[in-house]
């Protein structure tokens, strides 16, 4: 009897950890652009933190936001200044600091806090209003006759400050080598020209990778992946 009643009591913790960890994890969201956004224009001063280092933020951030993080040595100070009543949303290079960030946020007594998908590529290269330093090197005019003027055209958009972009470098640098002038590859960094980022309206992600074939997109990786492979299939397709 005693048995029985210990394996119930044993289920039943069980049962309300699960719970309780199911609720955690649905409390910190990490929701669309569509749904970020949304609510973002829903309130009359929102509250948004761009939890990248600061030498990012001075070079690129959504309207409104101000910066810090986990790491930062204000945080406590900086976040003592948030209204806890208010959601609070959060955004990186990707969904690392921001994650975190919304997190603590949400153990701290926060009633909402929002982690954006994708991060700051997601916003820009959606065309969504955003501050820069500096003008695009790249403009959009430009961008479409390069496609234009060339057969077969890679491009790499990316950021500096993505770690899974820089791992598309070597990659690139092995199919310049094997294709050549054959092969026009335009290489994109969010630092460099967000404008032509946000007149694209295609980035979801850093990296994402398109290639044109005759003006056409032949295909559109986010990510890294078989990148080499998959040039070789879609210029190998007459």
């Amino acid at each position: 009897m005693k048995n029985k009643i210990f394996k119930k009591s044993i289920a039943t913790a069980i049962l309300l950890f699960t719970v309780v960890g199911f609720s955690q994890n649905k409390s910190s969201n990490t929701v669309s652009l569509e749904v970020f956004y949304s609510k973002i224009q829903s309130q009359k001063n929102p509250q948004i933190i761009d939890a990248r280092g600061a030498e990012e933020f001075a070079l690129n951030h959504i309207n409104g936001a101000q910066n810090f993080n986990l790491e930062s040595k204000d945080y406590e100070k900086r976040i003592a200044a948030l209204d806890k009543s208010k959601p609070v949303f959060t955004y990186s290079i990707g969904a690392g600091r921001s994650v975190w960030l919304a997190d603590d946020l949400l153990k701290k007594g926060f009633k909402e806090a929002y982690s954006l998908e994708g991060g700051i590529a997601n916003w820009i290269g959606n065309g969504k209003p955003f501050y820069a330093s500096s003008k695009s090197k790249l403009t959009l005019a430009e961008y479409k006759k390069i496609i234009a003027e060339n057969k077969d055209v890679l491009v790499d958009i990316g950021s500096i400050y993505c770690g899974a972009c820089k791992k598309v470098k070597p990659v690139l640098e092995t199919i310049k080598a094997q294709y050549g002038s054959n092969l026009k590859i335009v290489e994109i960094d969010l630092e460099d020209s967000p404008q032509v980022i946000a007149d694209l309206k295609t980035v979801k992600v850093f990296p994402t990778l398109i290639l044109y074939k005759d003006g056409k997109i032949v295909f559109k990786k986010e990510g890294l992946g078989d990148l080499k492979n998959d040039v070789d299939v879609a210029l190998a397709v007459k």
